[in-house]
């Protein structure tokens, strides 16, 4: 990344660009970071990167780190906690490790299966 320092930042990939985001948002030492689907159009690989950036946030950091997500496998790797939003109502609020894909299906189904 350090090759790119001085590159114009429209000429950085998706992936390159949410990192430089992480970066700036890092040295403002916020105590809270709010990433809206931070992995949106990133390939898979990029995608792992960047949320292993948040968790080092997260856990190196220690700020609070909130992530809307999409990918369930994302969440499921890297959450804590997950809480489930369909239509604007609570599905359920719980650490990661005890969501179950009944769970899961309730976010994106309504539990329709």
């Amino acid at each position: 990344m350090l090759k790119k320092l001085y590159d114009r930042a429209d000429s950085l990939s998706g992936g390159q660009m949410q990192r430089v985001a992480i970066a700036r948002t890092m040295m403002q030492e916020p105590d809270l970071v709010l990433a809206d689907e931070p992995v949106a159009s990133l390939d898979p690989k990029t995608s792992e990167g960047v949320m292993k950036d948040l968790r080092n946030l997260n856990v190196k950091d220690h700020d609070t780190v909130l992530v809307n997500l999409h990918s369930i496998d994302l969440a499921l790797e890297f959450a804590d906690r997950i809480i489930g939003i369909r239509d604007g109502k609570l599905v359920f609020d719980k650490a990661a490790a005890q969501s179950t894909p009944d769970d899961l299906k309730e976010i994106y189904e309504g539990g329709n299966s």
